[in-house]
């Protein structure tokens, strides 16, 4: 029985390449002669997923389903969504302008209905594997249940295939029982610069089946499939199946004449084959050629149908090619290839699409308007509308439960500070979710999933435990627990996180995500945690141990630059507390600032966007040191959180103060304390927050600039108590550029001392001595910073 939709959606195809291509000459049109903008790459790659995502979101999509969109297929995506309703006319006109459709999707830039950023190659497509294992997590809690399962979606260009983090991810994926996965991978078989490697198709299909995963292989069209069955039609298979890559696309850049002589050659005079080619004109004949199975709607219907049927992860190879339908299809070159004018304009005619009617929503196309409206509207996938669901704040607590030990480092403060959350049957230890990539334990979420368990969705018997051999450590997986184990690999950290994180947004159900891992390696998943923040999700990473202060380690595992990028990741705010009653204020505040999406305005008191939200990075140290006896006032956990107060305020006659920040404050301190005899009114600044202190300064000076004369930020509050001729000593186990701004602030003579080279092994005594920020240092630093008479407890180099 013949599809009914199919006419309608083979419509639908031709307008959408349309659009799409449209949008595109437009944008290089307009920006031509300003800025040099070329969207090549847009051109090719788009035409190739026409027809595979005419299929999906014009009949196999359902409201429930989740799709990363490949980043180059950006302007098919904005076209089916203009022709949904989602997108408008002036958006399509500005691609790639300033507000206008984003060149790759984009959750938090575009308007339409994206479900996963993309554009960092390959980044995409392992979120939805890790968005579909969240969604296990949040259905085996009982939570979500009034919607049907999705399946998670990601169109994937073959050369994204070279990415190493989307192996990464299956292995996860396969670790932790994948279900409800579509990997669609878009076999055009050229990348960037190149022409994909013969033989390729059989090593990814090999790889998805050790991983359980089925392999469905979209390589022959209907056309093609009756031709083969044509007398002469299986000697076509195998030349099709022997043919190299570079020559199909080449062929079909050429077209049928180039198809015709070159099927001659190789196969002419066998009778029956002759007789299949010269049965069909050249046109008919490169259209033969042309019908793989990724363009053929039919196989494409009946394939991801079939798949609906059963929740096994699947891999669909579909052979296309790239550019098709367009004059520069099958061109190696075509990445980087523009239409010219000349070439737009015979496909406006051969589309019957009128001058000046180019952006109508039916124009050209047979069918009646009605029915195509009738349709769209009827389409499964927009039944709902928008899927951005909302998700109820979390209650959080007025302050968490500050462990009472005369000494701690903050690694073991946070272990403790959330095994006493653990404890409680509220809803916080409910939404809390940890995962750590196998550095749970030296991380200390230990004690937290003894109380909380791992996850799994069957039950897993924790042997050790039913061969009654002692152990610390309780690891009972279940369905009821709430710590997801991953292996060693940051970027599946990083990714699995951004899935946590949009939880309320994707599933409708709020998560409070925490990951652990050791400090330095956060460059390892630098790219998986850029794209999380890209997209607004929302986590906690606590990142520990942290910089040379774990000294027998040696530089592989000692961390520098990490406060830079604290400080320069967008929807990142990041924290260095030294004392854990720091700590516990800043994650009482950070449970509370993941929910949040307020307003961009800034606070007209700290002059930063803490209405908008985002998520916290906590850098914290296995370091030891003597916690402070005091009351944590409101005051004081308003500037904790704000970024800095004042240990010790300076007097009115100070010559010097020194501001540190994390594990270096025994050394601040005591060399505050030994400076006091031979410097006046030192002042002891404690920055718990570099990040916020700098952000804030930044966006009250841009505010006076506008005319706020009034705008004075936490870190200006601050040094104006600070004389002018006082200097500034900054201190931290981290790059100094973290702290060497302070002296722009108010235009004080600044020191900074800090790690700039990779670490040795020692203790830590040797290693603050040997980078330079030991207390002695601290002292030298002042006294050649602020001259005056000689500091007497100061020690010879």
């Amino acid at each position: 029985m013949t599809d009914a939709r199919l006419p309608v959606l083979a419509e639908l195809e031709r307008k959408i390449l349309w659009l799409a291509t449209w949008t595109i000459h437009n944008a290089n049109h307009l920006r031509a002669n300003t800025d040099g903008l070329k969207v090549g790459g847009h051109q090719a790659s788009s035409a190739s997923l026409a027809t595979i995502m005419t299929a999906l979101y014009g009949a196999v999509l359902r409201p429930e389903d989740r799709v990363a969109v490949k980043p180059h297929a950006s302007p098919i995506f904005h076209a089916i969504q203009y022709l949904l309703g989602n997108q408008t006319r002036e958006k399509l006109e500005n691609f790639r302008g300033y507000k206008g459709v984003q060149s790759y999707p984009s959750r938090t830039k575009d308007t339409d209905d994206v479900d996963f950023s993309t554009g960092s190659v390959g980044l995409g497509v392992a979120q939805t594997l890790f968005s579909s294992l969240v969604q296990d997590y949040v259905r085996a809690k009982g939570w979500g249940t009034e919607r049907p399962e999705g399946r998670m979606v990601a169109l994937v260009g073959d050369a994204e295939m070279d990415e190493g983090n989307i192996f990464e991810a299956l292995l996860e994926g396969w670790k932790h029982g994948l279900r409800n996965t579509w990997w669609i991978v878009d076999y055009n078989r050229q990348s960037l610069d190149a022409v994909v490697r013969e033989g390729l198709w059989s090593r990814f299909e090999a790889i998805f089946r050790n991983f359980g995963w089925d392999v469905v292989i979209l390589k022959y069209g209907t056309l093609q499939q009756e031709a083969f069955a044509e007398p002469g039609g299986e000697a076509l298979r195998r030349w099709i199946d022997d043919c190299p890559n570079q020559l199909y696309s080449a062929l079909t850049f050429q077209g049928g004449g180039a198809w015709r002589k070159r099927l001659t050659d190789d196969l002419g005079d066998q009778g029956d084959v002759s007789r299949l080619i010269d049965r069909r004109s050249d046109e008919e004949l490169a259209a033969l050629m042309a019908n793989l199975g990724g363009h053929d709607l039919p196989s494409l219907l009946a394939a991801f149908e079939e798949a609906r049927s059963h929740d096994r992860p699947v891999c669909f190879i579909a052979y296309t090619i790239k550019g098709f339908g367009l004059p520069l299809a099958g061109h190696k070159d075509n990445h980087a290839g523009l239409m010219t004018p000349t070439q737009v304009e015979t496909l406006r005619q051969s589309m019957n699409v009128r001058e000046g009617h180019e952006w109508d929503p039916f124009e050209g196309l047979s069918l009646p308007a009605k029915t195509l409206k009738s349709f769209l509207a009827a389409v499964p996938f927009a039944a709902k509308g928008r899927r951005r669901y909302q998700a109820p704040e979390v209650g959080v607590p007025a302050a968490l439960t500050v462990p009472a030990q005369p000494a701690m480092s903050t690694q073991q403060g946070f272990g403790l500070i959330l095994h006493e959350i653990a404890k409680g049957d509220t809803e916080l230890a409910r939404r809390i979710v940890t995962t750590s990539p196998d550095v749970t334990v030296s991380t200390n979420l230990g004690a937290w999933v003894n109380r909380r368990g791992l996850f799994a969705r069957e039950e897993m018997a924790d042997t050790f435990k039913a061969e009654r051999i002692p152990s610390t450590f309780n690891w009972n997986f279940s369905p009821s627990g709430q710590h997801m184990e991953l292996g060693i690999a940051e970027m599946n950290l990083f990714i699995m996180l951004s899935a946590l994180g949009l939880s309320h947004s994707i599933f409708g159900e709020r998560l409070l995500p925490i990951g652990t891992l050791y400090d330095p390696f956060i460059e390892r998943g630098l790219d998986a945690l850029n794209y999380a923040c890209y997209q607004d999700a929302r986590f906690i990473v606590a990142a520990t141990p942290s910089g040379v202060t774990l000294a027998p380690e040696g530089g592989a595992h000692q961390s520098i630059a990490t406060p830079l990028i604290g400080m320069a990741q967008d929807g990142l705010a990041s924290f260095e507390p030294a004392f854990v009653d720091e700590l516990a204020t800043v994650l009482n505040w950070s449970f509370s600032y993941l929910q949040r999406s307020g307003e961009a305005e800034p606070d007209e008191t700290t002059w930063l966007r803490d209405a908008v939200g985002g998520s916290v990075y906590l850098r914290l140290s296995t370091r030891s040191i003597e916690q402070p006896q005091r009351a944590m006032t409101p005051a004081l956990a308003e500037d904790i959180i704000n970024g800095a107060y004042w240990l010790r305020r300076p007097g009115p006659n100070a010559q010097v103060v020194v501001a540190y920040s994390g594990a270096v404050a025994p050394e601040a301190i005591a060399a505050v304390g030994l400076m006091g005899e031979d410097r006046r009114d030192i002042g002891l600044l404690a920055i718990t927050s570099a990040d916020r202190l700098n952000a804030g300064w930044t966006a009250a000076s841009r505010a006076r600039e506008r005319g706020l004369v009034h705008a004075r930020s936490h870190v200006e509050r601050l040094l104006a108590e600070v004389p002018s001729h006082c200097g500034l000593v900054t201190v931290l186990d981290g790059h100094p550029a973290t702290l060497a701004w302070l002296g722009s602030v108010n235009g004080h003579r600044t020191r900074s001392l800090g790690v700039e080279h990779f670490g040795q092994t020692g203790t830590i005594a040797d290693l603050y001595r040997h980078h330079g920020i030991d207390t002695d240092a601290i002292v030298q630093a002042a006294s050649a910073l602020v001259p005056g008479r000689p500091i007497r407890h100061l020690r010879s180099a």
